[in-house]
């Protein structure tokens, strides 16, 4: 099961660590959009160590499928798809935490429309 997360609080524990709590950030959402779109794909430790292995090279591209990931989610649970790539990609360059916060924010927004459309309860 996916719970949404705050972002204010996340973007506080990333700046507070110096950005260690960004990395798992990353491991976190990707592990999540995985759940999310019931598909295999790179798992979040792999992520986190290409990133690393690769100086952040992999990381552009991993912004990149995020979006292409939360499109495929979105499209299954007819939601309006936002193509937002280019912008995630730009905003890693600038500042990773950005690009999370964007993410963080669209898969909060799938993880309400799931859970309003299932009648669950929303866990936080």
């Amino acid at each position: 099961m996916v719970n949404q997360k705050n972002i204010i609080v996340s973007i506080i524990l990333s700046i507070i660590t110096l950005g260690i709590y960004s990395l798992f950030w990353i491991v976190k959402q990707t592990d999540d959009s995985i759940t999310l779109v019931e598909e295999e794909g790179t798992q979040g430790l792999t992520v986190l160590f290409l990133t690393i292995i690769t100086l952040g090279i992999y990381g552009i591209y991993w912004a990149y499928s995020m979006d292409k990931r939360l499109n495929k989610i979105e499209l299954k649970k007819d939601m309006k798809r936002k193509n937002y790539g280019v912008l995630y990609i730009v905003f890693y360059v600038l500042g990773v935490i950005i690009t999370l916060a964007l993410i963080q924010t669209r898969m909060n927004d799938i993880i309400t429309a799931s859970s309003m459309s299932e009648g669950n309860d929303l866990s936080i």
